[in-house]
């Protein structure tokens, strides 16, 4: 390996902006290795996309890649990866919650053969107790349910050769969750541990609502199995309705017809209501993700491209 294309998707990351140019520049000139930044603007307000420009100007080494509106941190990873050209790249938050300086060990683990090495948290400092617990639990929900498997506390910072990067690129569905993706394509993989700090500067732009809804892309992207519990959960109703009305039949030819009460018909209208429109829940998050897919429309749109320095 002799060239490293570093993909670094941004939004809306002006105050860290400096502090990991400077930082990643101080690693990378110990290595040896050419080595490229690609930042990927994924429709920043604040004044990143200038920052970026400036470090283009300062150091031919860094160059950008600008989307046309606010895709997604998935959809600019992919626009990152489509774009490099290396015969390996690292994926890397700009946030420097993941150290730069795992880099090193990552191309020293790729020289000796392996064609991905991703890095794992054996601790995450500065997150709140309930990201922590919601995290560990969705990669236990998701390994269950998923016949790949994802590594437990492992995000997108990884060094991937070009054999590994290339396969990724070739998978172009809409609903995408990479950490499944890079996890599908296989090869030979080396995992490193490290503990994660907490953000350099700004603030985190993941909050509940977009991590239910990435949760849900992960599960339904990787898995069927809701649709089977749909399945199982109307089969055990289906029985229960069953016993319970031969039991209501027979107490009615031994004990003769009794008024039947309110509360008991109420609860049972409602549970078998819970229970469809649950089914119907699930199988319409498939079916929206099947009807996203049918359009075909492309998974971005690139504004400018200035490619850094060979």
């Amino acid at each position: 390996m002799q060239t490293l294309d570093i993909i670094v998707p941004v939004f809306n990351e002006q105050e860290v902006m400096p502090l990991f140019q400077k930082r990643i520049t101080e690693i990378m000139d110990s290595c040896d290795v050419q080595w490229r930044v690609i930042f990927v603007d994924d429709g920043s307000s604040d004044d990143s996309l200038v920052m970026m420009q400036q470090a283009h100007e300062e150091d031919g080494r860094f160059g950008y890649l600008t989307l046309s509106r606010n895709f997604g941190k998935e959809y600019a990873l992919t626009a990152g990866l489509d774009h490099a050209t290396a015969d390996a790249v690292v994926v890397i938050d700009v946030d420097l919650q993941d150290p730069p300086e795992l880099i090193p060990e990552m191309i020293s683990a790729c020289r000796e053969g392996y064609d991905v090495v991703y890095a794992t948290r054996k601790q995450r400092h500065g997150e709140t107790w309930a990201k922590k617990a919601t995290a560990n639990g969705f990669y236990r929900i998701i390994n269950a349910m998923s016949k790949i498997s994802i590594p437990k506390d492992t995000g997108d910072y990884r060094l991937m050769n070009k054999k590994a990067y290339t396969a990724v690129n070739t998978l172009r569905e809409r609903n995408r969750f990479m950490k499944g993706l890079f996890a599908w394509v296989g090869y030979k993989q080396k995992q490193i541990m490290f503990e994660r700090e907490p953000r350099a500067a700004g603030t985190t732009k993941w909050n509940y609502s977009k991590l239910w809804r990435f949760a849900l892309d992960g599960i339904t992207s990787f898995s069927y199995l809701p649709l089977r519990f749909a399945t199982w959960i109307g089969m055990a109703v289906a029985t229960f309705a069953f016993i319970y009305g031969a039991v209501i039949i027979g107490k009615t030819l031994i004990f003769g017809n009794d008024v039947p009460g309110y509360p008991s018909l109420m609860t049972v209208v409602l549970f078998l209501g819970g229970i469809q429109l649950t089914a119907l829940g699930i199988i319409g998050e498939y079916l929206g993700r099947m009807f996203n897919e049918s359009k075909q429309r492309p998974l971005y749109l690139v504004s400018e491209f200035k490619p850094p320095k060979q």
